[in-house]
């Protein structure tokens, strides 16, 4: 008896040694996998520095150089010359958004978006929710930036979001081609987190 439980408490240890090292072997054949099969980049700009990413039907990015000297800066927000948007300066109002925060998901029906980023690191989402545009169902992610300043359309019916990606305050020139109607705001929302737009804002130490 003594030695047949000797034996029975061995056959145990002897397979939890090969299951633990069965794992050992997966994890490292996963890790050489990932290791000697990495994914390569894909273009995201020209020699130029310009883009490559298709923009969603009727957005717009419009740079706006900053020009410094000894007292300052002066960056240019909106002019005719830039033919951002056909519409007049109707209305101008001013937000911001913490770090780390989401304002979003939303829509306009009535009006296109017109903004500009002033201050802050912000990663820009659209959605595209126009059955009859060429780019139907589309995803942008767009980031911008107070080191490379841009004015930024919207179409009506594209869903956007704002994240807060940067350290500090986020801070906007928001110029719609409609004022405000405080009556029946034409603002339609939709949580962060919903069945209709395929994206998910997750918080990456990186890639």
């Amino acid at each position: 008896m003594g030695y047949g439980f000797a034996f029975l408490k061995m056959s145990c240890s002897d397979r939890v040694t090969l299951q633990d090292s069965a794992l050992h072997e997966k994890k490292k054949y996963m890790t050489d996998k990932v290791i000697k099969t990495p994914k390569q980049d894909v273009q995201t700009v020209t020699s130029e520095g310009e883009s490559v990413q298709r923009l969603i039907e009727g957005v717009k990015v419009i740079p706006s150089v900053t020009h410094p000297d000894e007292r300052g800066t002066l960056c240019e927000i909106s002019s005719v010359a830039l033919r951002a948007h056909p519409a007049p300066i109707v209305w101008v109002y001013q937000f911001t958004i913490r770090p780390g925060k989401v304002k979003g998901w939303h829509i306009h029906h009535l009006h296109d978006d017109r903004i500009f980023i002033s201050q802050g690191t912000v990663k820009v989402v659209l959605y595209d929710n126009r059955p009859e545009s060429p780019t139907y169902r589309m995803i942008n992610e767009i980031y911008r930036t107070e080191h490379h300043r841009t004015l930024m359309v919207i179409p009506a019916y594209v869903f956007h979001a704002h994240h807060n990606v940067g350290q500090t305050e986020a801070l906007f020139i928001s110029m719609p081609t409609r004022t405000y109607n405080h009556e029946s705001p034409d603002v339609y929302r939709l949580p962060l987190d919903n069945n209709t737009i395929p994206y998910r804002f997750e918080q990456r130490m990186g890639w």
